[in-house]
């Protein structure tokens, strides 16, 4: 990360890179590395190129199709757009569709990775597919296509999930025998579940907020959400909450409270007692829900546009 920084001071641009892999609705969690992603555009005027893996969650998952993977990539996209990404600095790759663009880069990059390393790195085993085997090399050429497209030799920078890591490791190994420079990496933290502990998932729907949820749904998740409280209302004003471990608080930590002060603030009075979890909750459901529905409004018009923003427009 410094030496892209270092390179921007000189004069050298980056391009922003990252991704997902379509395999159901967006939820909460996976906005926050991509309104990270957008800060950076915003920024420093960036261009990203996001990767739709509709071939990874085929390879990996027996109980997905194409034809699956597919209506995600089109679903997840119009999420994306809602949030505010610029069109003419937004490329999104859809795996399948793009690999032509992809492939060349792709030989490259898999023929200097040994399965050795591949297998040392992503844990692959007898059992495993040789698509899932080969993928790695085609997510580490989003890396790279800035300058087949451009004539542009620049760093890529990529914010993502930690989860991602070893991906952008092996990446970064090969880079330089290829004539490019290292990607860099900013990690995200996970946004946690509303469940007593772990990442938010789509595989536990009850304690996720979804980009699509009704205020209804929403209410319910919210109010049935883990929090620090105590088991009364007497005990915890006596006593005072525990918010490092309240899903709840952690929503303000991560998105619905900008300003620290007020963080700080809610934090202190959740520990001294002087605010109950269903005044955390109410306040929370009002931000969440407002958030959705323009978030929904914008996500609805992004059909008209979603052309302008493959990279093949």
């Amino acid at each position: 990360l410094d030496t892209v920084l270092k390179l921007y001071d000189e004069g050298t641009k980056f391009v922003l890179y990252t991704g997902r892999g379509p395999s159901g609705p967006v939820h909460i969690g996976h906005l926050i590395p991509w309104l990270f992603t957008l800060h950076l555009q915003e920024k420093f005027g960036a261009r990203l190129y996001f990767q739709m893996t509709d071939d990874e969650k085929f390879l990996i998952d027996d109980n997905i199709n194409l034809q699956h993977t597919k209506k995600y990539a089109y679903e997840n996209t119009l999420d994306l757009i809602a949030l505010g990404f610029k069109p003419d600095k937004t490329f999104v790759i859809y795996d399948v569709e793009d690999i032509d663009l992809l492939y060349d880069i792709t030989l490259e990059v898999a023929k200097r990775i040994t399965y050795s390393t591949a297998k040392a790195s992503f844990g692959f085993k007898d059992s495993t597919n040789i698509g899932w085997v080969f993928w790695p090399a085609i997510q580490a050429a989003p890396c790279f296509i800035h300058k087949k497209l451009t004539g542009e030799n620049v760093p890529a920078l990529i914010p993502a999930a930690i989860d991602q890591d070893p991906y952008w490791r092996v990446t970064r190994d090969i880079a330089p025998k290829l004539g490019y420079h290292k990607p860099a990496q900013i990690h995200c933290r996970f946004l946690p579940g509303l469940g007593s502990g772990g990442k938010m998932s789509a595989s536990k729907p009850e304690t996720s907020i979804f980009t699509m949820d009704s205020p209804e749904v929403v209410k319910r998740k919210i109010w049935n959400a883990f929090t620090g409280g105590k088991p009364t209302a007497a005990e915890q004003r006596k006593t005072g909450g525990t918010p490092s471990i309240c899903s709840i608080y952690q929503y303000f930590f991560f998105l619905f409270e900008e300003d620290d002060k007020k963080l700080f603030e809610r934090e202190n009075r959740c520990k001294a007692g002087e605010i109950l979890c269903g005044e955390c909750k109410q306040e929370l459901f009002s931000r969440l829900n407002k958030f959705l529905k323009e978030h929904q409004k914008r996500r609805e018009k992004a059909k008209d546009v979603i052309e302008q923003y493959h990279i093949k427009r």
